[in-house]
């Protein structure tokens, strides 16, 4: 592989290690320094490999350099502290490491603690997906600004008040006691949840990134799978669900990257070997007492993988809504609900059901009507979709719309 293809790569897999490593070495207070050690060390590689050529152990120079300049920087910081400003203690202190580890489990084990520290419960959600794409993720500035569909200038102002604030409140790098595990692990399936979703229902056009922000969700949920002390039910049905959707993901897009509606996806595009893994999960997540959303979401995720039985599958699917919202309340989900709810029991009861929702200001809502009312009142079907083409603010969203419209129209 040649240099230039290379060190994006790189960039992408080895990028989030050794800057969860640095960080944990010289605490939440210097996350911004510890990218800034990792991006210097690519610069280096950049430069370097241009004229020397790329070395044998590429992921091994990387590390060896990057640790060669966190070393330094806390000798040099030690120094200045104990020669020149006693006062000055950030780098000095006691707790330090002398040695940065980059070995294997101490990578795995820096991911998993910032995944902690990240996921703050003082930090706002939009900004834990951030920093979580940055540091846990390895996306550079402009694709989290692609992802959130802003501009670098508001992703770094953003970054920059979250590391604030993580300082602010002293956030430590550390997995929680195990007595409270359960209940801050909570914030961090949310924020993985939520970075999931930024990837399947992006607004982006950009296919790559939307799968890659998928498979990242995917990758540190699995993370958490692999801990004793972090496996746990609720994390496994999770990652089942995630399984389960994003096994239509090449069914869900055509080669032009516009949306292809559920009931005119090619089943032969669905991934199988995730659908198992996703059975896998889901019955590693069927232990315990409690029940999550995720287990029920993941359980309506599944039904939608099945083909045959058309009408107890929609049964299931309903009954299963009925739950979810009784376990926590969403308007998006009791929108879905009235879908399945169309499927079963017809479209007249399903229009009065979401008609009671009244989520005027949400495309989603009128576009679920005009899908309810197409072929029971077309000029009203129209008329919704109208009006979810002027609230919608992504273009595959529109497109989608647009055609609804014209084949109404025709």
């Amino acid at each position: 592989m040649q240099e230039k293809e290379l060190i994006p790569q790189l960039y992408r897999t080895e990028f989030r290690k050794i800057a969860a490593v640095l960080c944990r070495s010289l605490g939440i207070e210097h996350i911004s320094i510890a990218e800034d050690i990792v991006g210097d060390t690519f610069l280096l590689a950049a430069e370097t490999w241009g004229l020397k050529g790329v070395p044998q152990n590429p992921a091994a120079w990387l590390y060896t350099v990057a640790k060669n300049k966190a070393k330094d920087l806390l000798k040099r910081n030690s120094i200045f502290s104990q020669k020149v400003s006693p006062e000055l203690k950030d780098y000095g202190r006691e707790g330090y490491e002398t040695d940065i580890d980059l070995s294997v489990q101490n990578i795995r084990d820096s991911q998993l603690q910032m995944m902690f520290a990240i996921c703050h419960p003082d930090l706002p959600a939009e900004a834990q997906i951030g920093l979580s794409l940055r540091i846990l993720c390895g996306f550079s500035i402009d694709e989290i600004a692609d992802a959130f569909l802003t501009n670098k200038e508001t992703i770094n102002k953003r970054l920059y008040r979250a590391k604030e604030r993580l300082k602010q409140v002293k956030a430590k790098i550390e997995l929680p006691p195990e007595s409270e595990i359960a209940k801050r692990i909570e914030n961090v399936l949310t924020t993985l949840y939520l970075l999931f979703n930024e990837g399947y229902y992006s607004s982006s056009t950009n296919t790559v990134l939307r799968q890659d922000l998928c498979l990242e969700a995917m990758r540190l949920t699995h993370m958490l799978t692999e801990n004793k002390s972090t496996d746990e039910p609720s994390v496994n049905a999770l990652l089942a669900l995630m399984c389960f959707h994003a096994s239509r993901f090449e069914a869900r897009v055509d080669s032009k990257g516009e949306l292809i509606l559920y009931h005119e996806q090619d089943i032969s595009l669905w991934n199988n070997e995730l659908i198992k893994r996703g059975e896998y999960y889901m019955n590693r997540a069927a232990t315990g007492y409690s029940l999550s959303k995720y287990h029920v979401e993941a359980a309506i995720a599944y039904w939608h993988t099945i083909v045959n039985n058309d009408t107890e599958k929609w049964e299931k699917i309903l009954s299963l809504y009925n739950q979810l919202l009784m376990i926590e309340y969403s308007p998006i989900a009791a929108l879905n609900r009235t879908y399945a709810l169309s499927k079963v029991n017809g479209k007249e009861q399903a229009i009065a059901e979401a008609e009671k929702l009244n989520l005027g200001g949400n495309h989603l809502y009128h576009a679920l009507l005009g899908e309810l009312y197409s072929s029971v009142d077309n000029q009203r079907a129209i008329q919704h979709l109208e009006k979810a083409l002027k609230l919608s603010r992504s273009v595959a969203d529109k497109k989608v719309i647009l055609n609804k419209i014209k084949k109404l129209r025709q």
